[in-house]
């Protein structure tokens, strides 16, 4: 690893990452709030100073005012090896524990460090899902080919109503129960 200046320092033309500027401005403050990180974690460049790992740091690093950077020269590359890095550099593996980060982290200072928890609600009830829909009667469309097959359906309804259901009812609209 080596300190080098930010002036020597390329960001990579084909790098598909970009950075919203709600975020940008978290990681800005994050490097100046923690440049230790900066050490932790350099840049990583190839022998011709192009950025294959770091270039939303790169960018905030040149915001926040920092001069000098730790990078890694990752000169043993292949162009195609290069190609691979700047990718997998970038994927997220891993899950989050959501349990655990609830558990065990502040989420004002996850969101200031930009990581974008989401918001957990409790499940709805089956009253709340249902609502008002609840004290309506329950519902069935049937419709009939003929006259005659909606006078024998209203007799069977209204038998089945009267000795399984007592109180309830049924109507007809437009040859329709």
């Amino acid at each position: 690893m080596q300190i080098v200046k930010i002036k020597d320092i390329k960001p990579n033309p084909n790098n598909p990452r970009i950075i919203k500027d709600e975020k940008f401005k978290k990681l800005v403050a994050s490097i100046k709030e923690f440049p230790q990180m900066l050490e932790i974690r350099p840049i990583v460049v190839n022998k011709d100073m192009i950025v294959l790992g770091g270039n939303m740091r790169l960018k905030a690093i040149k915001e926040a005012g920092v001069t000098e950077v730790p990078c890694l020269i990752a000169d043993q590359l292949t162009e195609d090896q290069q190609r691979q890095f700047i990718i997998k550099d970038n994927i997220g593996y891993g899950e989050w524990d959501w349990e655990m980060i609830a558990n065990e982290w502040d989420v004002e200072d996850l969101d200031k460090w930009g990581l974008d928890v989401p918001v957990f609600m409790e499940e709805p009830s089956m009253d709340e899902l249902i609502g008002e829909e609840k004290n309506k009667p329950a519902t069935m469309k049937i419709t009939f080919e003929s006259v005659e097959q909606l006078q024998k359906a209203e007799i069977d309804i209204q038998e089945l109503l009267d000795r399984k259901y007592p109180g309830s009812y049924f109507s007809i609209s437009a040859g329709e129960i």
